[in-house]
């Protein structure tokens, strides 16, 4: 079985109403979609993906109302980040209801819950009776996809359908929060940077950056958004001289090396957004590539800045 990459909505319901998988688009990455309180349905998106268990899954849905559906006691003080940025690239980690089984969640009293901002996707959750479980569409630890081929390369012998809806606009994961003890606690950076939250949000921020081998919400693995390439964050790029140049690919923010190839710049303008859009192609583009390792530059921690080096560090690390 090859995917079949196309955007008919009906059939990705057909599909989804009968336990099947999906491959979708939304703002962020890609997702793989099923039925989030199918059990079977979605142990079978850990199967694809060769997830572990212990990593939970973020649910989506198609309004804020379906918040108060598959959580409780939603807390007041995200109802202005909800009402502010969804749909977008925001999820909360709230405490999940009992209809949302433990396999969703792996076995935590939450569950990550947010609305994608892509029009494909949200006229196929409000045509659903059930919310989707979708994380990104790529096998485990691995980079994450911006577009349905991408989806198509790493999975498409294990799902039967793949909505194409372009492009995804922002190209990083979205931002976790919740609340503990009254403060606002980021529990992973991505597409919604914390300058933005801050105009919403009066209260105290904190942001919980540590990586974790038993994670409270999705993407807080110590290694991830990896390509198959050695990644090595590079600071001093003064030492090039002892560098073998054609078997080492490098990635810039927005100035190019003279005299090395393999060079990928993720925006010469030097613009974060455009940086962020063009992330997870990039590292793709050096699995393509003839060479052993990947020195990369990290972005102005600023902005959605912080949410790029929080990915690139993390492809770095070592397992």
């Amino acid at each position: 079985m090859r995917a079949e990459i196309g955007i008919d909505n009906l059939k990705a319901k057909d599909i989804l109403d009968n336990g099947g998988l999906v491959g979708i688009p939304t703002e962020t990455v890609y997702g793989l979609a099923a039925n989030a309180l199918d059990p079977l349905a979605v142990s079978n998106i850990y199967a694809a993906k060769n997830r572990p268990s212990f990593d939970p899954l973020i649910i989506h849905v198609g309004e804020i109302a379906d918040f108060q559906k598959y959580t409780v006691d939603f807390p007041v003080q995200l109802l202005g980040l909800a009402e502010k940025f969804c749909p977008g690239p925001i999820t909360f980690l709230v405490k999940k209801s009992e209809i949302i089984p433990e396999i969703t969640t792996s076995g935590l009293e939450k569950v990550a819950i947010r609305i994608p901002k892509h029009p494909l996707t949200l006229e196929l959750l409000n045509s659903l009776n059930f919310p989707l479980a979708a994380p990104s569409a790529n096998p485990f630890g691995y980079v994450s996809p911006t577009t349905a081929h991408h989806v198509y390369e790493q999975l498409g012998e294990k799902i039967p359908y793949i909505l194409d809806g372009g492009p995804s606009k922002v190209g990083l994961e979205s931002t976790i929060v919740g609340i503990e003890n009254e403060r606002l606690i980021i529990y992973r950076k991505g597409g919604l940077d914390l300058d933005e939250i801050r105009k919403v949000f009066s209260g105290e921020i904190l942001i919980n950056d540590h990586s974790s081998s038993n994670p409270q919400a999705p993407g807080m693995l110590d290694k991830h958004y990896s390509p198959n390439k050695r990644i090595e964050i590079l600071n001093d790029f003064s030492e090039l001289q002892k560098i073998h140049k054609e078997s080492t690919g490098f990635l810039r923010f927005n100035t190019k090396l003279e005299g090395f190839e393999n060079q990928i710049l993720l925006s010469e303008a030097g613009n974060l957004n455009e940086a962020a859009f063009r992330l997870f192609d990039a590292l793709r583009q050096f699995d393509k590539m003839e060479i052993e390792k990947v020195f990369i530059e990290l972005v102005p921690e600023k902005g959605l800045g912080v949410a790029i080096n929080d990915r690139l560090r993390r492809a770095a690390a070592k397992s």
